[in-house]
């Protein structure tokens, strides 16, 4: 396991993005979005990156006929967020998804992206947590100095939350620079945890769920706890794409939207049974009853954007990093096509845009 301070892993994941961004507008050239495929009835083809055993809102969407002239085609799954949005970037994807703080860094190096929905947050339902073994001596933040946190990736949600937690609680620079990170996959945390390899495991969804429900752990703090209910991530288009294919954006995202409404509005056996019901269907070798574990949507309704989801970001790298160049929140995403924001459907209505009371 690879273990790095942490005052470095964000410098070094910057330079590993840096490249990528460098000839994003290269490669948007060359596969432009004015060279986006159709298919036979004349929908536009959105490539993208999906999640092994895990159902998308734009998955869900399609399956439930909320497109009318878009269609997606999987070209694999991602890694990670900041891996799935560099893949946007430079155009080998049309869409995808990571952390608001990562879309940030992308964003101030100039990649030519912008968020035009939420997908992912945290409320009381659905978090990500940070667990130590339930006899461990680590009850504090100071009690990191010199430990080892577990996380999926680097320079992206988990370290962010992890290091402003750390500060919140009073820690200087130069003590949370001690924290030392180590890159864990999600599946081998929990026993990375347990045999005493690492001493902290960021752990959330299914894996948190199971792990918590064997015992053993204990909880000591999480994204939630943070700010409450909150919205994390968020899906980007290309700029270009955006600017050529108007109708297109404008269908992919009252289309995701609804799905994410669907969500909240449904009752929650039956978004499982529909999620089952997808992978299922797709052919792709997949466990779904890893969905049985689905508890809500965890942002907004509908997905709109809030100001704060970004500018919260932006003044978090600006005080740990320096000035980011004449960047703010506005400049990042548009809430310009979610019908949950531009007036087609009223705030408090179904995926329909029916209102939930006589929904009901």
């Amino acid at each position: 396991m690879s273990r790095v301070p942490l005052h470095r892993s964000l410098v070094r994941a910057v330079s590993m993005v840096a490249p990528l961004v460098v000839g994003a507008s290269t490669m948007v050239a060359c596969a432009g979005s004015s060279d986006v495929a159709t298919t036979s009835d004349g929908r536009t083809v959105l490539r993208y990156q999906g999640s092994a055993s895990q159902v998308t809102f734009p998955e869900l969407a399609e399956h439930r006929g909320y497109f009318d002239k878009v269609s997606l085609d999987w070209v694999g799954d991602t890694t990670s967020g900041p891996q799935d949005i560099q893949s946007a970037a430079t155009g080998e994807t049309e869409f995808g998804g990571a952390f608001n703080g990562a879309i940030v860094k992308l964003a101030a190096s100039d990649a030519p992206i912008q968020s035009v929905i939420s997908y992912y947050g945290a409320d009381k339902d659905t978090f990500n947590g940070f667990y130590v073994l339930e006899d461990s001596p680590i009850r504090t933040a100071r009690d990191l100095i010199g430990k080892k946190v577990a996380m999926n990736t680097l320079g992206a949600h988990a370290e962010f939350i992890i290091r402003e937690w750390l500060a919140q609680q009073g820690l200087s620079k130069d003590e949370i620079a001690q924290v030392e990170l180590t890159v864990v996959p999600p599946v081998n945390t929990e026993q990375a945890l347990r045999q005493g390899q690492i001493d902290v495991g960021t752990l959330g969804s299914v894996f948190r769920q199971t792990a918590t429900e064997r015992g053993g752990l204990r909880e000591l703090f999480t994204d939630e706890s943070l700010y409450g209910t909150f919205s994390y991530g968020t899906y980007v288009l290309r700029k270009d794409f955006i600017a050529q294919n108007k109708e297109a954006t404008a269908d992919f995202v009252q289309g995701v939207a609804r799905a994410i409404r669907w969500t909240q509005t449904a009752p929650r056996e039956d978004v499982i049974a529909e999620y089952r019901s997808i992978i299922a269907g797709r052919g792709r070798n997949e466990n779904p009853d890893l969905v049985g574990y689905w508890k809500s949507s965890s942002v907004a309704p509908g997905g709109v954007i809030a100001d704060k989801e970004f500018s919260i970001w932006i003044d978090w790298l600006t005080r740990n990093e320096g000035p980011i160049d004449d960047i703010t929140a506005s400049d990042i995403y548009t809430n310009e096509f979610n019908p949950y924001s531009n007036g087609s459907y009223p705030v408090d209505s179904d995926a329909d845009g029916q209102p939930l009371a006589a929904a009901k």
